[in-house]
């Protein structure tokens, strides 16, 4: 059976044991009730149906206990936030001890920063990707103004190299061999948010680490979509959003990675609040501060409940699924995404996303010749719902969870026929 037919694509659905996982989502439907071809799991995840059994639980329990619900709602509030940190633990390649959920993503990368991020009149500098995401960027550049350094003097940015898109890692280690006696924090983004690069986490790490750096990760793109093994990285520390691959809705909560060899260190300079005190002695409001071992140290606040129930209706499908299940299908989906969109041309169509599996999850970023945002609200009238990128960039990410074989194939079938118009 020929690979760029239909049929194939129906065959590799019917092959596939992850394929039910698909019913287990609400998949958006155009005005006239058909399903439409959803491709930005790595900006929005798709909402699983259990998702609104798991809020109206709680809600249902706050409406009958009220406050009495922190103790004796069916998933007590109080330790809530407890029930989701094996799972996540395990979506993101780490011990309990070094995982926690809590706040948003650039929330956490800031507290982060307040504890890892410890510059000197000597070493103070920050290496971040040029094209990171502007979130990541204008954190970073905030805190260098914050303890007093110039926002552009203290960033030294890791560029590609001439009429390229992706990294290189032995440019980073040249920019260390020069300046890394100057760089107090090495902060990547995991998973390139435009290219779709996965980096090597635990080379960054070692690399960051032989000049004296912190190194840390937002792994944003990374969570739920490639196997992070933060804890075997070796990275100090780790944010990530859950509202992506995570599918824990708009806005929800993020999650939090330090490294074990700190889970102990009461001197870190932290900024604090009464869910990061001893658990024990946390009611009793009088005590001084009794800061808890691990990465439920950072936490601040009480956890958002209706929140954290949209996240553990996620997680519960991970757990159930695996992350190398879930990876291995990525890599069939998106290999055979590659090789239709390469049926197309070189002439007509450039990849951006490298080409090994090992270094990408399951986004594309397609460059499509002479092309501009026409084209992607064109695919989007067909029913694709794709995300587009200034300047020349359609991202596509077929979410081993809920994307299918024959989402591919009538995507990159519909965007040749857009292609034939124009010629």
């Amino acid at each position: 059976m020929h690979k760029v037919t239909l049929d194939y694509a129906k065959r590799q659905d019917e092959l596939d044991e992850l394929s039910n996982y698909r019913n287990q989502f609400h998949i958006p439907k155009d005005k006239n009730g058909n399903e439409l071809i959803y491709m930005t799991g790595n900006s929005l995840g798709l909402q699983p149906k259990q998702t609104k059994t798991y809020i109206d639980q709680e809600l249902e329990d706050w409406a009958n206990l009220g406050v009495e619900g922190h103790t004796e709602a069916k998933n007590p509030w109080l330790p809530y936030h407890e029930s989701l940190t094996e799972s996540m633990a395990n979506v993101v390649g780490a011990k309990p001890v070094e995982v926690v959920t809590m706040n948003t993503l650039t929330a956490n990368l800031h507290f982060m920063m307040v504890s890892f991020y410890k510059p000197t009149k000597t070493r103070y500098k920050i290496i971040i990707e040029s094209d990171a995401f502007p979130s990541d960027k204008y954190a970073v550049e905030s805190q260098l103004r914050h303890h007093g350094f110039d926002d552009k003097e203290g960033l030294i940015l890791w560029k590609p190299r001439k009429n390229e898109e992706l990294l290189h890692h032995e440019d980073l280690e040249a920019i260390l061999k020069k300046h890394g006696s100057e760089v107090a924090l090495v902060m990547i983004g995991g998973v390139n948010y435009y290219t779709g690069q996965y980096f090597d986490l635990k080379r960054i790490t070692k690399l960051g680490h032989k000049h004296g750096c912190i190194v840390g990760f937002d792994c944003a793109h990374g969570a739920g979509n490639v196997e992070l093994n933060l804890h075997d990285s070796g990275a100090d520390f780790a944010v990530w959003c859950t509202y992506k691959y995570l599918n824990s809705g708009p806005g929800s909560l993020a999650g939090c990675f330090v490294h074990e060899r700190h889970a102990y260190n009461k001197d870190l300079n932290r900024f604090t609040g009464w869910w990061s005190h001893n658990k024990q002695t946390r009611f009793n409001m009088r005590h001084e501060f009794d800061v808890l071992p691990g990465a439920e140290g950072w936490q601040l606040s009480n956890p958002p409940i209706l929140s954290m129930a949209a996240i553990k209706a996620s997680l519960d499908i991970f757990n159930e699924v695996g992350i190398k299940r879930l990876t291995d299908k990525s890599k069939k989906l998106t290999g055979y995404f590659e090789l239709l969109l390469k049926q197309l041309g070189e002439d007509t169509i450039k990849i951006i996303t490298p080409e090994n599996p090992e270094n990408r999850g399951c986004q594309l970023s397609i460059q499509v010749l002479n092309a501009d945002k026409v084209l992607h609200d064109k695919l989007t009238e067909t029913g694709v719902i794709s995300d587009w990128r200034e300047p020349d960039v359609i991202r596509c990410a077929p979410t081993p969870l809920y994307n299918s074989f024959q989402d591919v194939y009538h995507m990159v079938d519909k965007l040749k026929k857009i292609l034939n118009e124009k010629n």
